[in-house]
């Protein structure tokens, strides 16, 4: 799979289209904490920063952490950190929404779930928030409590390590719930129900709820060259058959960059979620799909990534995860197709997914995927099974 250039040095990027049933346009600009509220910024979202670690708080004990559980464990680890926080478009986006939209936060009371380094309750505290309470469950809590400290903003920002659904916060009711609650495939951790269940317990009512959507969106690519690297390549390992391998390999969906020369379709929303009313079983679904070719092609696999918007903000603001958009650390979802199909211009391939939590592991998503195509070159109908783990 090409990678695509992230023109990471550049200081402004062009103007993206936005939610694809928009005509709203976004644009990415850097935001000074000096500088008015000028435009809008393309962003991007970010994979859950909060998780749980198993240990205790003390220092020994965070020493011996270990990896026996990936999930609570690799959030207490900063390289995660450093990524998350030098993904522009994720973190530029959080910033200009608070800096540039002051009267959603100043004299508010805070919730920041998932706070990680406690990048956006700093954002806040700077913006004029009354108080922010910042959750965070791994043990980077007690890095973010000397972030705070060295900030000079103990007075405004109180750290509390915990799990959300487990914690009890000082005050009865918040004003603002943000979090960076998004995963890979938008839905990935299961980290949108611990927003949920704050949102239920503590926000008051007319609160808000930052991002307030997020939408899910899927296209069709050619991919022959990476599917021949990463999937038949084990149909024969230095003259060995593997190839019961490939039958795994094929129900993991692969997230990477995707060149957006490769899309051979056009895009359709999945699914739409607004996060103030949402309940949690919402995040389990079946939608219907119809893709239709832009040229003649051959399509390996569909291609799954997610926008996110602020709605409350005075000018929209939000920013997507497509291929046709600046990279984020996301990136897309690839899932490879047992067949490949010979498409032609205007055939359609029509479909649906159906996406639910794993019952053993709610933190992991598993993908039910049905399509078909009857073209002149092509005519298959299948389903196939996908698991993120």
């Amino acid at each position: 799979m090409t990678k695509k250039n992230n023109n990471s040095n550049e200081e402004e990027e062009e103007f993206v289209s936005f939610g694809h049933n928009l005509n709203t346009k976004i644009r990415f600009e850097d935001a000074d904490e000096d500088e008015t509220a000028q435009g809008s910024a393309e962003a991007a979202t970010a994979q859950d920063e909060s998780m749980c670690d198993a240990a205790d708080s003390t220092t020994d004990a965070a020493d011996d952490t270990t990896s026996a559980d990936y999930y609570f464990d690799s959030y207490s680890h900063f390289g995660i950190h450093e990524e998350m926080l030098k993904d522009v478009v994720r973190t530029k986006t959080y910033q200009n929404v608070i800096y540039q939209n002051k009267f959603l936060i100043k004299d508010k009371v805070v919730l920041d779930v998932g706070a990680g380094t406690g990048i956006l309750s700093l954002f806040c505290a700077k913006a004029g928030a009354k108080h922010v309470y910042a959750v965070e469950c791994s043990q980077m809590a007690d890095m973010a409590k000397e972030i705070v400290k060295a900030n000079g903003f103990s007075d405004v920002i109180t750290v509390l390590k915990g799990k959300i659904e487990e914690i009890e916060l000082p005050t009865p009711k918040v004003d603002v719930i943000i979090s960076e609650w998004m995963g890979y495939f938008l839905l990935f951790e299961n980290m949108l129900d611990s927003v949920l269940y704050a949102r239920n317990k503590w926000l008051v009512d007319g609160g808000i709820v930052l991002p307030e959507k997020a939408s899910l969106f899927l296209t069709a690519i050619e991919d022959s060259e990476y599917k021949e690297d990463k999937i038949e390549f084990w149909n024969s390992v230095y003259g060995f058959d593997m190839s019961c391998i490939k039958k795994k390999a094929m129900m993991e969906p692969l997230v990477d960059t995707v060149d957006q020369k490769q899309i051979v379709t056009d895009s359709r929303l999945l699914k739409t979620m607004d996060i103030s009313k949402m309940s949690s079983g919402d995040a389990s679904f079946t939608a219907p799909f119809k893709l239709v070719a832009q040229r003649n092609d051959y399509i390996h696999a569909l291609v799954a990534y997610f926008d996110v918007s602020f709605t409350m903000c005075h000018k929209l603001l939000g920013f997507s995860t497509g291929p046709k958009s600046r990279a984020t650390h996301w990136k897309q979802t690839v899932m490879y197709l047992e067949d490949v199909l010979t498409i032609c211009e205007g055939e359609t391939i029509t479909g649906s997914m159906s996406v639910s939590y794993n019952k053993k592991n709610p933190r992991d998503v598993d993908i039910k995927l049905s399509y078909s195509l009857d073209g002149q070159h092509s005519k298959i109908s299948r389903t196939q099974h996908y698991k993120m783990r």
